[in-house]
């Protein structure tokens, strides 16, 4: 008789789910292998290169014999230098060096951000429909989770009435994410001086993940931008869509030095800085012209419009002042579930498109398309979907 112990990964492993993209795209890469050649507009990944200075930069970089040791746990210098001129430049926020932590990635500030942050059983507030991330790190770290929902009716915007009549006794941080992931709406001044009265009247922090604001958007914000912002708010920033630089995971924090501090003790005990090649090549990307940043917003404006003519094709109804890298529509009443009705796409026009409800249960009737392909492939992918619907 076998006596070996089971070993059982820990709760909090068991009560997450796999990354919906991860378990979706294996399946996809089945079908490509079988070939079917599925075109992929599910994820909001950029297919053109960084600027030809960003790529020179690193490779100039990498040739050299002093870079290849360990670096500092908050970048070289000349990194937080660019990072804080990109801010005062593009955002008109002055920003000091100390208050500039680069990152591998913004997605990882949010686990580092939780954790520095939050004890056992504290509350965080994740909007419903949101970046899942929000939700799973919390969970991760057994932080009680409270959705705040945002509503088409409501322009998709926190409704901040119903925001104080939540127990927040709590909630010690706030994720919000404007232009919003997945539904497009841009942020604004009034939406981000409410936010900072609200974190500094309940003592929450308010964490602002601003990955998108380059993207078909005439006048990128900052929520650092408001007076006093900086004593409660944290603000997630990254290069890989504004740049086209996901696979490079360059991210930043910006925040008060305190902030800055408290987040760094998590994060010096976790990775041991980033290639130095890399830093320097990002110190080129965020010089990168307005030419270059106007010329990628003409192919996405290019893709956006097919992106469009499919949303008409499947019936779906969108908002035309969306921003950023998706387009967010609204299913036809007749459908029950956005899943099965991917899986429709999926199946019969060999077209990878995102449900809506993989963001939270206020996205069930939705799904969402990225602009991360060639408008060649954009063009495949209607055809396809308009022979389904028609053969």
């Amino acid at each position: 008789m076998d006596k070996r112990a089971i070993i059982e990964p820990a709760a909090h492993i068991k009560n997450i789910s796999e990354y919906y993209f991860s378990v979706k795209l294996a399946e996809v890469a089945r079908m490509n292998a079988e070939g079917k050649d599925v075109i992929s507009l599910g994820v909001g990944a950029p297919d053109r290169m960084p600027s030809p200075e960003t790529i020179d930069t690193l490779c100039e970089a990498a040739r050299r014999p002093d870079v290849h040791a360990y670096q500092p746990y908050t970048g070289i210098p000349e990194l937080r230098k660019a990072y804080a001129g990109w801010y005062g430049e593009h955002y008109g926020v002055k920003l000091s060096s100390d208050e500039v932590l680069p990152l591998i990635g913004s997605k990882e500030g949010i686990l580092h951000i939780s954790m520095t942050f939050l004890n056992y059983g504290d509350a965080v507030l994740v909007p419903n429909p949101g970046y899942p991330t929000y939700r799973s790190v919390s969970e991760l770290l057994r932080a009680h989770v409270i959705e705040y929902d945002l509503l088409e009716e409501n322009d998709w915007l926190p409704d901040f009435d119903a925001l104080e009549r939540l127990d927040l006794s709590r909630v010690k941080l706030m994720w919000v994410n404007y232009p919003n992931m997945p539904t497009g709406k841009n942020g604004s001044e009034e939406l981000f001086r409410q936010l900072v009265e609200f974190g500094k009247k309940h003592g929450i922090v308010i964490c602002h993940d601003n990955p998108y604001s380059f993207i078909l958007n005439d006048r990128p914000l900052s929520i650092l931008s408001v007076e006093g912002a900086r004593d409660i708010c944290i603000e997630l920033n990254s290069l890989s869509k504004s740049h086209n630089m996901s696979g490079w995971r360059m991210g930043l924090l910006a925040s008060n030095p305190q902030f800055v501090q408290w987040v760094l003790k998590a994060k010096s005990n976790i990775d041991s800085g980033q290639f130095k090649p890399m830093q320097l090549a990002t110190v080129a990307a965020l010089q990168n012209s307005r030419e270059w940043h106007d010329g990628m917003n003409r192919i996405y404006a290019e893709r956006r419009l097919w992106a469009e003519k499919i949303m008409e094709l499947m019936g779906c109804r969108y908002d035309r002042h969306q921003v950023g890298l998706f387009v967010w529509g609204k299913l036809p009443e007749s459908v029950s579930s956005s899943k099965a009705f991917i899986d429709e796409i999926l199946y019969g026009a060999h077209v990878f498109i995102t449900p809506g409800v993989i963001f939270g249960s206020n996205g069930e009737g939705y799904v969402r398309i990225s602009l991360g392909s060639s408008a060649e492939k954009m063009e495949q992918a209607y055809e396809r979907i308009k022979k389904m619907y028609h053969c």
